[in-house]
């Protein structure tokens, strides 16, 4: 009996493997239905796979080869018939609903991270980022200046996407007693920004990032807009300098390079902010996640490109602490981002 259970357990393990080693495929399979736009095609209803190629005008049989392998990892199902139709997860791969994941799904997949991930091995080694070698260049600096195949597109529309799923409930999770005016640091687009105002009509925001993505802002915080007369929009790097005087600094998502730009990022928020002002470091946390699988993902990815890294609730508290920020305590959002919340503190 306990040689039989030790067979039958080693041979679960060996499928585990595997599956995870054929990991690559479900990406690249995801990927494939989105471009194809593969959930519309198959809609809510059951369909036949010959149905379904004839209106992506694809090849019948690969067709239903894709959707074979969707429904095997549980994004489409089958009926009795052979039939497919779609699931609550397809309908997050259609470019019209409200909460799709296209555009993660292509980032996610996109080449340029093929082209990194084999040297994975080597940035453990030497505990560095592989993008000089790989690219001649610094990560961000190749995606946006030699822009390979759409990859600025598609970062852009990745990061908008993960924004709405979160901000309304990051937005009603932050402490805004006292709050007159709040800084969204590394904001992008603004979406945060327009929920935080949104939400709180007294306060006024301000949005700072690159120029480039500054230029690319809502209109509803733009001059004309909806929100205009309580927002402004500052071009600039946070790891040069933030100019701005708040009572509460948002930073979500953005302190994920080296420790260096991180604190040097900190620092410069504590040198504009008044004593009083408060802090809240917005991050899927490593020993608060609810998806320990796609943390750690990130985790390997931002070693892999930036060399940098997800943080525990800990790590961040030892950040606050070497520029001088009180760390004050841990909260969720009712999402899988977590609020580190401090205090810019005299002396």
């Amino acid at each position: 009996m306990t040689n039989d259970r030790s067979l039958q357990q080693l041979q679960t393990d060996i499928s585990r493997v595997k599956e995870v080693a054929w990991g690559v495929v479900s990406t690249a399979a995801l990927v494939a239905a989105v471009r194809l736009r593969l959930a519309e095609a198959v809609g809510d209803e059951p369909r036949d796979g010959d149905e379904v190629a004839r209106e992506l005008n694809a090849d019948p049989t690969m067709v239903r080869q894709l959707l074979d392998a969707l429904v095997a990892r549980g994004i489409f199902e089958t009926d009795g018939d052979g039939r497919y139709r779609g699931t609550g997860l397809s309908a997050l791969l259609r470019e019209d609903d409200p909460n799709s994941m296209t555009y993660l799904v292509r980032w996610i997949g996109h080449p340029t991270f093929f082209e990194l991930w084999p040297h994975l091995e080597t940035a453990v080694r030497e505990g560095k980022p592989q993008s000089l070698a790989v690219f001649g260049k610094d990560f961000f600096r190749y995606v946006h200046e030699d822009n390979p195949a759409d990859a600025v597109e598609v970062f852009s529309g990745a990061m908008t996407q993960a924004s709405t799923h979160t901000a309304a409930e990051v937005a009603r999770a932050l402490d805004f007693s006292g709050v007159r005016a709040v800084a969204d640091i590394g904001g992008g687009e603004g979406r945060l920004l327009r929920a935080m105002l949104e939400a709180h009509p007294d306060v006024h925001g301000t949005l700072l990032d690159l120029d480039g993505v500054v230029a690319t802002a809502l209109p509803e915080l733009k001059a004309g807009g909806t929100l205009a007369d309580r927002a402004t929009l500052i071009g600039g790097d946070c790891r040069r300098e933030v100019p701005i005087r708040a009572d509460l600094y948002v930073l979500k998502n953005i302190l994920e390079w080296d420790d260096d730009s991180t604190i040097k990022t900190l620092e410069n928020v504590r040198a504009s902010a008044p004593d009083g002002a408060r802090v809240a470091v917005v991050e899927t946390l490593t020993d608060h996640t609810p998806e320990p699988v796609v943390t750690t993902a990130l985790d390997l990815l931002l070693l892999l490109n930036v060399g940098g890294r997800k943080h525990s609730s800990d790590h961040v508290k030892r950040l606050y602490e070497k520029v001088g920020i009180r760390f004050d305590r841990v909260r969720s959002t009712g999402t899988f981002l977590h609020l580190v919340e401090g205090t810019i503190t005299a002396g």
